[in-house]
């Protein structure tokens, strides 16, 4: 039986303001809004500032005595290098090497640490944690307890000083500031390519912060501007560029694994996968022609299929189509080569590229 989707804490926010919405991950969230829509949004983000509802990323809480320790033996990036009041884009891998999902971890201390998995993944990364879990380590799951604020953009941080929170921290660390009466942690992180700060409230109070943010500039922005920011910066979306069948090595984040590390889940099949080299990677591509890469796409060399599309859209800054692709290793591809992606039984040519396709600005 399906279960009904869930609503974030501000869904008669987004209601007031014409949002159209699209399921996500068991949540109905906004996809873009009335007199607005994704280029607009997009546009505001690269130029000004946006902000976005993420409520429906998961939130899990690891207490305990050493549970810092717990969670780098279980995650794939070295916890250890970072310190209290840090952030750290890591990945919880099966015993194959596949990605069961990439997550955030925010290090409060050497006994708590703070997770934001993606919202399909919450419950899995919530079990197996709970499942490896020592005597004297709890694993809570707080998916609902909090909402997550996306303020994104040149003038993020002005906005956010205009409303007395913190912004000079470096990129990916945290504070804890407090906002009419309440806990607010504000991170320098972000899923745009901009410099921007991810804000996490309790969600009883988040429509004060949300009304706040929106009454001091922030254009309202939906998903579908998110996942087109994200694709011009080349940032993976689990369940397309990266899975269970894709692993980090094929999909280019072997950045986020702690190699030297003498434990973390598919340690063993991911040394291997690496050590043999990966039968496939993931590239950029972006159009010659007026087509637009749409994932499952299958890349062509000649007549010969070497890979598929993973993620494709229309650039708004390039306005030209760009997307990511796992191409065979075996066909000897490099940066600059041109294939063809078969579109509907018509060929589009494309040019294999390093992303991201425009300049970050996160730090």
């Amino acid at each position: 039986m399906t279960q009904p989707l869930r609503h974030p804490a501000l869904y008669h926010r987004h209601t007031a303001l014409g949002a159209k919405f699209a399921a996500f991950g068991g949540w109905e969230m906004p996809l873009e809004y009335a007199g607005g829509g994704v280029l607009k949004e997009h546009a505001a983000v690269r130029e000004d500032v946006g902000v976005f509802d993420v409520s429906h990323l998961g939130k899990a809480r690891v207490r305990g005595r050493g549970a810092a320790s717990f969670v780098n033996a279980c995650l794939s990036n070295d916890l250890d290098r970072i310190s209290a009041g840090q952030a750290q884009y890591t990945l919880c891998l099966d015993d194959d090497g596949g990605v069961v999902d990439d997550l955030i971890a925010y290090r409060f201390g050497d006994d708590d640490v703070f997770l934001i998995p993606n919202a399909a993944n919450t419950a899995e990364v919530v079990r197996r944690l709970t499942a490896a879990a020592p005597n004297g380590i709890s694993v809570v799951d707080q998916h609902e307890l909090f909402a997550v604020l996306a303020v994104q953009g040149p003038r993020s941080k002005p906005l956010l000083d205009s409303l007395g929170l913190p912004t000079d921290h470096d990129y990916m660390s945290f504070t804890v500031a407090e906002h009419a009466g309440t806990d607010v942690v504000v991170c320098r992180t972000g899923y745009t390519g901009e410099h921007g700060y991810e804000l996490v409230v309790p969600s009883h109070d988040a429509h004060t912060l949300w009304d706040a943010i929106v009454e001091a500039g922030a254009r309202p922005c939906g998903l579908a501007a998110r996942d087109t920011l994200r694709t011009e910066m080349g940032y993976p979306l689990h369940g397309q560029d990266l899975s269970l069948e894709i692993s980090p090595v094929q999909a280019r984040s072997g950045w986020a694994v702690g190699w030297s590390k003498p434990a973390f889940w598919g340690r063993d099949a991911l040394l291997a996968e690496k050590a043999e080299g990966p039968r496939r990677l993931l590239w950029g591509i972006e159009s010659l022609d007026r087509g637009i890469p749409r994932a499952h796409m299958t890349v062509l060399s000649g007549d010969t299929a070497i890979g598929e599309v993973t993620s494709g859209t229309f650039s708004p800054t390039r306005k030209v189509g760009i997307g990511l692709a796992l191409i065979d290793t075996a066909a000897g591809v490099s940066e600059g080569d041109e294939v063809a992606l078969d579109v509907r039984g018509r060929r589009s040519a494309v040019r294999v590229v390093k992303p991201p396709f425009v300049t970050s600005s996160v730090r």
